[in-house]
């Protein structure tokens, strides 16, 4: 078995053969040129050339120019200069422009051969260290897209549920099924209008805006499906819903950020909301952006105690309050798509419920 391939560059033939005959016996495979073109050329046909030993002086092109156009084609290749006494310093220049080492004429053959032995044991552990980062590089991408899909399907099976559970919720109130995940899709298309794009907040968003009313599971049917105003006693239970949210959801890890939208998802921007009065930006950028999508939800739909408005009227409204109840930035970019742009996400919503009442759980 080789030991390894070794391209000979000298235009004196006899240096050439005296080199390739001695390298060749000592187990290498050896190929020679009789200058620098000639050694490009076959340096590019046999890309697996271990070591260039080419002599410094050589007409039309030098051995340093050789370097050069072969280091381009191949940094980890090793290259041993050979040169005269007098060229030492070119040599050792040579070095400094990535040459591995370089032997005097008249040389030694035994120690040409130790220097060449060298090089190449360095030139294969270079390249067993680079194969060896690529097989790391493949098994950690491996690994990554394991992973990767893995969490998609722990993303899938804890939205399935929260679904399952919000659509259970929903049942306990006929006039307003399907609004959770209504104002879910009213909010991720607003967000994404307002070219928000950190994944971690978007997920959080996503699951506040699914599970916003998780803490009327806490209010008493004879108050969530009145047919009328809420008395005065009655409203202070119904508004202790944002706090029954947050305490369902934030002992759960992957839930956290999300019961902080959810707790103060009724603030208002002027400070007027519950349950803490907070107002501008003391608001959590997620609550803000939902309760724009809540509230166009709301008006749009049949409640209870009041009668759907017409989108027009809905949009109106919102601008009305923007600084009041709702961020003004908010309020642009949900006015900026556009009423026919919700209208045709609200019918698109509700063609697929008919068609298919369980499609969002899936």
């Amino acid at each position: 078995m080789s030991r390894g391939k070794i391209l000979i560059a000298d235009d004196e033939k006899d240096i050439r053969e005296l080199l390739g005959d001695f390298m060749s016996g000592e187990g290498y495979e050896c190929i020679l040129a009789a200058d620098a073109f000639d050694a490009l050329e076959k340096f590019r046909a046999h890309p697996d050339v271990d070591l260039v030993m080419s002599d410094i002086r050589m007409p039309g092109r030098s051995g340093i120019d050789l370097l050069g156009d072969i280091k381009k084609l191949d940094d980890d290749v090793m290259v041993v200069m050979i040169t005269a006494v007098k060229d030492v310093e070119s040599a050792i220049a040579a070095m400094s422009k990535g040459a591995y080492d370089y032997v005097s004429k008249p040389f030694k053959l035994n120690e040409v051969a130790a220097i060449a032995s060298k090089a190449i044991e360095k030139r294969h552990l270079v390249l067993e260290n680079r194969e060896y980062q690529r097989e790391l590089e493949r098994k950690v991408e491996a690994r990554t897209i394991e992973l990767r899909q893995a969490l998609r399907e722990l993303d899938k099976t804890y939205k399935f549920t929260l679904s399952a559970l919000v659509t259970a919720l929903d049942t306990r109130d006929t006039e307003t099924q399907g609004h959770s995940f209504r104002v879910m899709s009213y909010t991720m298309e607003l967000a994404r209008r307002m070219e928000l794009k950190d994944p971690e907040f978007l997920k959080a968003l996503e699951y506040a805006a699914l599970l916003h009313d998780i803490g009327k599971i806490g209010i008493p049917d004879a108050i969530l499906r009145k047919p009328g105003k809420l008395s005065p006693a009655e409203w202070k239970i119904m508004k202790t819903h944002p706090v029954l949210g947050y305490e369902v959801l934030h002992k759960i890890k992957f839930l956290e950020e999300s019961a902080q939208i959810v707790l103060h998802h009724h603030e208002h921007f002027d400070g007027s909301g519950y349950p803490d009065g907070l107002r501008g930006k003391q608001i959590p950028l997620g609550s803000r952006i939902f309760a724009v999508a809540d509230a166009f939800d709301a008006m749009t739909t049949r409640r209870p105690y009041s009668d759907a408005v017409t989108f027009q009227a809905a949009m109106d409204d919102l601008q009305e309050n923007k600084n009041i109840l709702f961020d003004p930035v908010v309020v642009e970019a949900f006015v900026n798509a556009g009423l026919e742009f919700w209208q045709r996400e609200r019918e698109t919503f509700d063609l697929r419920v008919r068609k298919d009442p369980d499609f969002y759980l899936r």
